[in-house]
């Protein structure tokens, strides 16, 4: 290890700046954040930096630089083009051990910038040792798309209530429980959704029953397949989730993506073939929650959208159990997307109707006339058992048999499969698709060969084109 890791306080200390142009204007942004007194020594000042300058928030020391301007400050940063000056600066700074930045030149530094993830108080430098600053960026970049940016906000929480945890808990044991608990669990869950005053009351309630911690009831979208279109949020909680219940629909990808010592247990369900009875199902999720566990029902697609979220969630409000949503991206929206078929176009739809093919027995029939409708999309889920039933409505209430159809199966996945052909041939299009598939129907299929991009396709006719991939 070249470098130790520091986190210096800068806060009202005089910093001196050599530069006034771009480079150093970024410096100048940090320092700034930081709370450090900028002295800047520049020929001339760039207009940003030009400004802090005339409002006072820095101060242009000299235009020129001398040796004794490094006596009384607490470190250097040289960011100028000029390699004589950048020398001198240095070694007038190592010689009075004053720590010293020449911008860009690993020889010439006795300590380094790192690549900076900001979650205030809370933060994470990474370091190359300058080897490899755009792979330290990089990183970053990845790191910040796994923090929540509320993490800054509990972690300010967390510091006003440390002396009366400590008062409470005795011991650091309990204490870091207490905390894990906290940070994993229904208090983490309410910052995220902004509600401070509620997560606070979460606090107090588990500090004086830590034995009936809370648990909640997390629904999540994973969306059709692709683990690239599991969203943001939903991939922060399952790195939460104490115990996750899955459907059939989550691909193997999605699942490796779940916290490593969460419990994984699969209450899918496929059509005719149900795994898990839907009452038992509602039952298991809140005796979970009721353990004090985070619970994370995890369903393909949305759970919104013909995904039994909301009765899942309506058995948890029956029993006092705390929930939160993450939507997903939903089967029409992905898979279609994927096989190059906008769901609406000026040219050939106005209007998009999602509509489910799997509904109870004694549920109202269909609006068939209104479906029929041209220059609108239809976008069916779980319609391939009844493809004839489909078909032969849409025509009898005056959708023309040539509108063109298109059945994509295993959406958004690397053996994504798209048949195309007209609304009267859907049944033989849809009698051997692979399961799951969505059916469409309606004049934007016909924008499919122009604008597929993902994997195979496969017409009427039994033809196959390949396209590139993206």
């Amino acid at each position: 290890m070249e470098y130790l890791p520091l986190f210096a306080a800068l806060k009202d200390r005089p910093v001196l700046v050599i530069g006034g142009g771009e480079i150093a204007a970024r410096k100048i942004v940090f320092l700034r954040r930081a709370g450090a007194k900028i002295q800047v020594v520049a020929t001339r000042l760039d207009p940003e930096v030009h400004e802090l300058a005339e409002q006072g928030q820095i101060h242009w020391l000299a235009t020129e630089f001398t040796e004794e301007q490094i006596d009384n400050v607490f470190l250097v940063i040289a960011a100028t083009n000029n390699r004589e000056l950048n020398q001198r600066v240095f070694a007038a700074a190592d010689a009075r051990h004053r720590l010293v930045n020449v911008v860009d030149n690993q020889p010439l530094c006795s300590f380094i910038f790192p690549s900076i993830v900001d979650r205030s108080p809370l933060l994470i430098a990474i370091s190359s040792g300058g080897n490899a600053p755009v792979l330290a960026r990089l990183l970053r970049e990845k790191i910040e798309a796994l923090l929540p940016k509320e993490l800054g906000r509990m972690a300010e929480v967390a510091g006003r209530w440390r002396e009366r945890i400590k008062d409470t808990l005795k011991t650091t044991a309990e204490r870091r429980r207490f905390w894990e608990r906290a940070f994993r669990g229904r208090f983490a869950s309410l910052m995220a959704a902004g509600n401070q005053q509620a997560a606070e009351q979460v606090l107090a309630q588990t500090l004086q029953q830590p034995e009936r911690a809370q648990g909640e009831i997390i629904l999540v979208g994973a969306g059709p397949g692709d683990a690239g279109l599991l969203t943001l949020r939903g991939l922060q909680v399952l790195q939460q989730a104490d115990v996750v219940f899955y459907d059939h629909l989550v691909t193997d990808e999605i699942r490796e993506l779940v916290r490593r010592d969460a419990d994984l247990i699969c209450v899918g369900k496929r059509a005719g073939k149900h795994a898990v009875p839907q009452h038992e199902t509602n039952r298991m999720l809140t005796d979970a929650a009721r353990e004090g566990k985070t619970v994370v029902r995890l369903k393909g697609g949305d759970p919104f959208i013909f995904g039994r979220g909301g009765e899942e969630l309506q058995a948890a409000a029956a029993a006092g159990i705390p929930f939160q949503v993450v939507p997903g991206v939903t089967a029409a929206s992905g898979a279609t997307a994927y096989a190059g078929i906008p769901l609406t176009h000026r040219e050939h739809a106005q209007s998009v109707t999602f509509v489910t093919g799997h509904y109870k027995p004694d549920s109202a029939p269909f609006d068939w006339a209104q479906l029929a409708q041209s220059r609108q999309t239809l976008a069916i889920y779980m319609g391939t058992m009844k493809a004839a039933e489909i078909s032969a409505q849409l025509i009898k209430h005056g959708r023309d048999g040539t509108t063109p159809v298109a059945v994509i199966s295993r959406g958004t996945r690397a053996d994504q499969q798209v048949s195309t052909g007209t609304l009267q041939q859907l049944e033989n299009l849809a009698k051997d698709a692979p399961m799951p598939a969505l059916l469409v129907i309606g004049e934007v299929v016909n924008l499919h060969h122009e604008l597929a991009w993902f994997q195979h396709t496969t017409g009427a006719e039994g033809f196959a084109s390949v396209v590139n991939l993206a």
